[in-house]
């Protein structure tokens, strides 16, 4: 028999009416408990050098037209009229199954065996094709090649309303799970029907988009050269606000005025020291204040500049003050004479002075658009006076550095509204790792101390806060609030919460970097001794 005549003779077979009764019916054919009304036909041992073809399409309607397949194939449900459970043995007709209340319990009565059958026939096939070589295809096997029984299934495909069998499942349970009883009320809803804060997916966690608190911050000086707040490691938060600097307590939340100036002159930078309540006020007129939080009394004034003291930066005894002057004056608290290094390496007003996590580099920024790198000289906590690096790639003011925690020899740095740039630099060979256009000016940077990620802050146009994965630095997602641009980011002692101060007069707090609850619990800090020695030594 030739390949044409043996497909049409199969073709005649399967879209013929009426049943075929020839040949046993397959022993699973008999386990199926099937409707007295249904008709079956099977198709058999057409050749006996090929596969056995064995297939059975039940209740078949000579009414329906050719082509049109019923029975076993679950019909699709019009749109007003819901998918009921199939009925068991002993149900009456209007007896509702049970649906298990929120269990899905599968049903294989929409499983097609018969279609099941010679799916699992056909890939048995094919393997045996593959096995025994292009010489047997010419000797018997060649109506089961690729291309043959791709023929064969369109051929069903045809009389099945053009459906690709290819994609039909062996097996297969209902599509769609049985309604619950009426009057079933699932315990659990209530937990998705809380209405829960605003979160952002970053990842495998979550970040919450709205600020945990806002305070008020009238009169906040909208400067960017400036640096106006400090988060202590006694959790006070530091701000000045007009002529007056005020202390807020974060775990009690106490507020206090540590002073307020009569005069014209104000505060233009705040910076802890590491350890203990000693805080460094940066003023106006160029002269640099160490005051006493506990006592509220002021302990020393140190000049220096000829121009206002714009940011701060405490390396153990040693405070480095960055002016508008361009020079930056390295001042031993311990000493009487207590500047011991100036440093000349910008031109214009430095804006920003930040040291690495090993207090072994000074990272200093200003608005000539350069970045400088200040090595310790023979390990003391004060720098030399020659920078050990230049870089000059931004192309506008730098106030923004952050050094990696991880990774002491990386600085991240970022540039004002012309820039727009966060820039990372290998301090140990003075290269540029990668430059990341934000779009927006940056105001601030930090680590996270729990994840590999980096929080920036920006202003023109959206003034938001945005974290990035480092060191890919894909966006994980952008805080929204401010409706000025942020002019300074602080970080709480366990690293948890970032505090933003924005033009708007507000401070946010943002629990941004929540530490993983499932992971192990970390020991609890020991809190840190407070430094009377150092205290008792400031003159």
């Amino acid at each position: 028999m030739s390949q044409f005549n043996y497909m049409n003779d199969l073709k005649d077979i399967i879209t013929m009416d009426g049943e075929l009764t020839k040949g046993p019916a397959p022993r699973w054919q008999k386990k199926l408990d099937m409707s007295a009304a249904s008709t079956s036909f099977n198709v058999s041992a057409i050749n006996s050098s090929r596969p056995k073809l064995s297939m059975s399409f039940s209740s078949i309607q000579p009414a329906v037209p050719a082509g049109t397949l019923s029975g076993k194939t679950p019909k699709k449900a019009s749109s007003g009229s819901k998918a009921t459970p199939s009925k068991g043995k002993g149900q009456t007709p209007n007896q509702k199954q049970p649906s298990g209340g929120d269990r899905f319990i599968p049903n294989r009565n929409t499983t097609d065996f018969d279609l099941s059958h010679f799916m699992v026939k056909q890939n048995e096939a094919k393997k045996e094709n593959e096995s025994e070589g292009s010489g047997e295809e010419a000797q018997g096997s060649s109506d089961q090649t690729s291309p043959k029984n791709a023929e064969r299934i369109k051929i069903l495909s045809e009389v099945m309303k053009g459906c690709d069998i290819s994609n039909k499942r062996v097996l297969s349970y209902q599509t769609k799970a049985p309604a619950a009883p009426d009057g079933h009320v699932n315990p659990l809803k209530v937990i998705y029907s809380v209405k829960t804060p605003m979160s952002t997916k970053s990842g495998s966690r979550f970040i919450p988009s709205a600020p945990e608190r806002i305070l008020d911050a009238p009169d906040i000086i909208n400067d960017y050269y400036l640096n106006l707040m400090d988060w202590s490691g006694d959790n006070v938060v530091a701000v000045a606000l007009g002529s007056s600097v005020y202390l807020w307590n974060a775990a009690s939340g106490n507020i206090e005025v540590l002073y307020e100036n009569e005069g014209s002159d104000h505060a233009c930078s705040l910076s802890w020291i590491q350890e203990g309540h000693i805080l460094a006020v940066g003023t106006s007129i160029g002269t640099l204040e160490l005051w006493d939080c506990e006592q509220m009394k002021r302990l020393r004034v140190m000049d220096g500049h000829s121009g206002r003291v714009g940011v701060l930066a405490w390396n153990s005894y040693v405070v480095c003050s960055g002016s508008r002057d361009g020079s930056i004056v390295n001042h031993d608290v311990r000493s009487r004479d207590h500047i011991i290094a100036s440093l000349r390496g910008h031109s214009q007003e430095v804006c920003g002075l930040k040291w690495s996590g090993d207090g072994k580099h000074l990272a200093s920024g200003g608005n000539d658009n350069l970045v400088n790198v200040w090595s310790t000289a023979n390990g003391a906590p004060h720098t030399t006076t020659t920078p050990l690096h230049a870089f000059n790639q931004h192309q506008a003011a730098v106030r923004a550095l952050a050094w990696c925690p991880w990774q002491t020899n990386i600085l991240a740095t970022g540039g004002g509204t012309a820039d727009r740039c966060i820039k990372f630099w290998n301090i140990n060979n003075g290269q540029m790792i990668n430059s990341v256009d934000t779009k927006s000016q940056v105001c601030g940077l930090l680590f996270s101390k729990h994840y590999k990620e980096l929080i920036s802050a920006h202003g023109y146009a959206n003034n938001q806060l945005t974290i990035w994965k480092y060191p890919s630095m894909n966006k994980q997602t952008d805080l929204m609030g401010h409706t000025g641009r942020v002019l300074q980011i602080a970080m709480s002692p366990d690293g948890s919460t970032v505090m933003s101060a924005g033009a708007d007069e507000t401070l946010r707090l943002w629990n941004c970097f929540q530490p993983d609850p499932l992971l192990s619990k970390k020991e609890k800090s020991v809190q840190r001794e407070k430094p009377s020695l150092l205290k008792q030594s400031i003159r």
